[in-house]
């Protein structure tokens, strides 16, 4: 079987030609575009592989496309505000976006906006999920980054508003970039800021385990797949490499010091470097800058390997695993998108329109014994009852076979009635 093949999405503010742009990674070539629109910084994303999502640029809404179709009209999600980040989880279920000081959560197949976190106080600028979609991270021009638990975020509780599971509070600057590992909440989250430090933390903990510090301002980040080095964006357009093998005590700050003939620093782009990202091998990485141009750089010689020129300068450069059918035009997405709510109702665990609405809890909970159970445990009782009739209690035993018996009935024909309204419900649903 042939290896996955690899693209580039890749977008910029001009717009004059397509909004998103799709490369192969191999050969460079030009493979699909997407029009309409641009796209602002770090709203690039992919939805469950099939749509390709993207905030326009200081509007309140969001551009959709069908992964598929190249000529198309796209879809509009519109938003409270203007989005300055947009991410989803990895399963398709999430769609978080930055609007302001706040972080918007949406349930995809609903559409229902679940929450909107206000623990920043200053505009959000990058949210990130982990792999296994357990945690989002969202950092701010209030230098803080926050790690948030999605069960806790979402469990239906109206007494007090969600806090965050970690407040990672070590940048003096705002957050300009954030990239979660691998291992979903045991793994590690990496931020980048304008204070001019890299930081890598434990998602679990919260601990503080890697402080690099630069001598010019980082705006942007990224792990390789095995986690053997950061890379690091530069505002003044080089990308460093940050070995995690070679640092020693993890808790002091490491100075990254390089020199003109530095083999650790990719040189080539003029101006910003915007985003960063790794091919699934380690070998590649791809950038995008203010320059207008999006750059592939061979990661062991730091040679630019090919050039992606754009009309505009890049706001999103990513590599990524084609979908299954962004190269089969007579697909279609399995389930259509559904409005999304700008406004979070009020409800008591229900919809608001009665719908059952099923939410994790937020920690394991002893399990609730069903109407089955309990009338198989009843049954049980009431043989037990019966046996001892027959060797004499007499007439209190009959009562109480009665009693038992009917209250099996009535407990089988809640059984009943509740395999009704769920039948009900999920042939409605379909």
């Amino acid at each position: 079987m042939s290896a996955p093949l690899e693209v580039i999405l890749s977008s910029d503010a001009g717009s004059q030609l397509w909004n998103v742009s799709v490369f192969d990674v191999h050969s460079g070539s030009s493979l699909l575009s997407y029009r309409g629109g641009n796209s602002s910084a770090r709203t690039l994303c992919l939805l469950d592989g099939q749509y390709l999502l993207s905030a326009q640029l200081a509007k309140n809404f969001i551009n959709v496309w069908e992964i598929h179709r190249k000529e198309q009209l796209q879809q509009k999600i519109v938003c409270p505000g203007a989005v300055t980040c947009l991410a989803a989880s990895a399963d398709g279920i999430f769609l978080a976006a930055g609007v302001a000081e706040a972080v918007y959560l949406w349930e995809v197949s609903t559409g229902k906006l679940l929450c909107a976190l206000t623990r920043h106080y200053q505009d959000v600028t990058c949210v990130r999920f982990t792999d296994d979609g357990s945690h989002f991270v969202s950092g701010g021009k209030d230098g803080a980054v926050l790690v948030w638990s999605l069960a806790s975020v979402i469990q239906v509780d109206v007494s007090h508003a969600p806090e965050p599971r970690h407040v990672l509070s070590g940048h003096s600057l705002p957050v300009t970039d954030l990239h979660c590992g691998a291992m979903g909440a045991q793994g590690r989250v990496a931020s980048a800021s304008l204070d001019q430090t890299v930081k890598l933390w434990e998602v679990s903990s919260g601990e503080l385990l890697l402080s690099v510090v630069f001598d010019v301002e980082i705006t942007s980040v990224t792990l390789d797949p095995c986690e053997y080095f950061l890379f690091c964006g530069g505002g003044d357009g080089n990308i460093f490499q940050v070995s995690l093998c070679a640092q020693g005590a993890a808790s002091a700050d490491k100075l990254f010091q390089c020199d003109a003939d530095d083999k650790r620093t990719f040189k080539g782009h003029r101006k910003m470097v915007t985003c960063l990202s790794v091919s699934m091998d380690g070998t590649l990485l791809v950038s995008g800058s203010h320059d207008e141009s999006v750059r592939l750089w061979d990661v062991q010689s730091k040679q630019c390997v090919r050039c992606f020129a754009h009309k505009g300068p890049v706001t999103n450069a990513v590599i990524t695993v084609a979908p299954a059918n962004m190269f089969l035009p007579d697909s279609r997405p399995s389930v259509p998108l559904p409005r999304f709510s700008r406004h979070q109702l009020e409800s008591d665990g229900n919809g608001p329109s009665g719908d059952v609405c099923a939410r994790p809890g937020l920690r394991a909970q002893e399990e609730e014994p069903t109407y089955l159970r309990k009338a198989l445990r009843l049954d049980s009782l009431t043989d037990a009852v019966t046996d001892k009739w027959f060797h004499g209690d007499g007439e209190n035993a009959k009562a109480r076979v009665a009693e038992l018996e009917e209250e099996v009935q009535t407990l089988k024909k809640v059984n009943k009635d509740l395999y009704d309204f769920s039948a009900q419900l999920l042939t409605k649903s379909t």
